[in-house]
């Protein structure tokens, strides 16, 4: 099925008006390392526009100072850190501990491919006891381990780019691009995790076969940032109570959106993933009706 506003406006989470942060979830945000400490920003900047009420990010402990300063509206949860500034394996416990009362987990934005770091992907997520979104390093950091994808025992969802996609599934660009549909939908069935295929008519695909093709959204958004900007999205509307399919749906259709609106202000040419991301309140209008 191809995504429409009134699609999207019929699975919309409810806001209630004596709803408080607590009735509308909590996102735990496992990003950042000390060449990609703007992507930790990005992801828990776009969950707070999500709707979400609340959003920790944990990260490296030498840059939990400078992060929480950025972030203003969310908190954080200093972790240990590699020699590289990147989060440690033995950061595992405490981040397991502290998952556990959440309702949601986006993991992978700026986290490096640090051995250590990889490592600590690899045990956190078969063993996340919450919704999870993988994105970028979380993503390399699977690439060579499949059974970890198997083993995964919460509702996930995979947001991989064409070359993302390449890797896990051992493949190529080229021969992802040719054939999106088939390639989103036969890693859903194979991982038994919903899967964003990211680009031009961005493809969601659940386990059970379902399709979902996004018409919002262009060039605009081939900028570095915007999948950041989309993972936040997607893990606070899970952290919402969505079913994972549709927060998918909903997420890359409002980051689509949000991304629309950026270029007809700015132009598709010259605006940013900071951009897109300032016009997610836009966005929630539009469709809000």
């Amino acid at each position: 099925m191809e995504l429409s506003m009134e699609t999207m406006r019929g699975i919309l989470p409810a806001r209630p008006r004596d709803g408080h942060k607590g009735r509308f979830g909590h996102l735990f945000v496992i990003a950042g390392s000390r060449r990609f400490t703007g992507a930790a920003r990005l992801v828990c900047e776009a969950a707070l526009r999500s709707g979400v009420g609340l959003v920790t990010a944990g990260v490296p402990r030498p840059l939990a100072d400078c992060l929480a300063a950025a972030f203003l509206e969310a908190m954080s949860l200093p972790l240990r850190a590699t020699d590289a500034e990147s989060i440690s394996s033995e950061a595992l416990a405490p981040a397991l501990r502290f998952a556990e009362d959440k309702d949601a987990v986006a993991i992978g934005p700026g986290l490096s491919v640090h051995p250590d770091t990889v490592a600590f992907v690899r045990e956190f997520v078969p063993h996340c006891p919450v919704p999870l979104v993988i994105d970028a390093d979380a993503l390399n950091a699977l690439r060579e381990s499949p059974a970890t994808l198997r083993a995964i025992r919460a509702p996930c969802i995979l947001t991989p780019h064409p070359g993302e996609m390449a890797r896990l599934t051992a493949s190529t660009t080229t021969a992802v691009q040719s054939d999106r549909e088939g390639c989103a939908r036969r890693l859903a069935q194979e991982s038994g995790c919903v899967v964003v295929l990211k680009g031009y008519r961005t493809v969601v695909a659940a386990p059970d076969g379902r399709i979902a093709i996004n018409p919002t959204g262009g060039h605009g958004l081939a900028k570095g940032g915007t999948g950041d900007v989309l993972t936040g999205l997607v893990g606070g509307l899970i952290a919402q109570g969505m079913t994972p399919f549709d927060a998918a749906c909903l997420g890359v259709f409002v980051h689509g959106l949000a991304g629309d609106l950026a270029a007809t202000r700015f132009t598709a040419r010259g605006m940013t993933a900071g951009d897109a991301l300032r016009m997610i309140p836009a966005a929630w209008k539009k469709l809000e009706g």
